[in-house]
């Protein structure tokens, strides 16, 4: 492991969504959702909660959630996330499988506390897992958290897990990119179910 994590991929700026505390792992990836391939199931994200977001979702818009984000069984949410070209995501606290599928799946994901009374739906945000500080660029507000250790930001700067193997040599090296994709991601964390 290098002793200074690579930045490409850490720092984030983007539109933002902001949602409440609480949302399940079957809020975003529903239940009859799991039987469509990736992009389909995509576009079932949040429909329980926000019918209609994923029409309004762009490639490099920011989630911000609250308390308990990601409860619930390991299904590959984060695989959906980057199918609808989220950029990131933002908590007041995740469930710690889910984080870590993000990780995985290589979603840049900071807990900030107070995310929903710092965020609101259209603000700019910046987001840098590098030196863990975020910025409100509507509001002009910003904070510093803990910086994630450095193999965290590595995988994640890195596209994922399945595509740092590759890089490493424990997976052919020419997959790498293959590898990035929801649909890899989605079948290396398994279906949840």
């Amino acid at each position: 492991m290098s002793g200074t994590p690579q930045t490409e991929g850490l720092r984030v700026t983007g539109r933002v969504w902001v949602f409440g505390d609480g949302l399940t792992t079957d809020d975003m990836y529903p239940p009859d959702a799991m039987k469509r391939d990736i992009p389909e199931a995509a576009t079932q994200v949040f429909h329980s909660v926000r019918p209609g977001w994923t029409d309004q979702v762009r490639r490099g818009d920011i989630v911000v959630a609250g308390r308990n984000f990601g409860l619930g069984s390991s299904r590959p949410v984060a695989a959906l996330f980057n199918q609808l070209g989220v950029a990131a995501l933002v908590a007041e606290e995740f469930n710690s499988l889910f984080f870590r599928n993000a990780v995985n799946a290589g979603l840049p994901a900071m807990t900030v506390p107070d995310a929903t009374s710092v965020f609101s739906d259209g603000d700019r945000a910046a987001i840098d897992l590098a030196t863990g500080t975020w910025t409100n660029l509507t509001t002009k507000t910003t904070g510093k958290v803990p910086v994630l250790p450095g193999l965290v930001l590595e995988i994640i700067a890195g596209g994922g897990a399945l595509s740092r193997l590759a890089r490493q040599g424990y997976l052919p090296a020419d997959l790498a990119d293959v590898l990035r994709s929801p649909a890899v991601a989605a079948a290396g964390q398994g279906s949840g179910a």
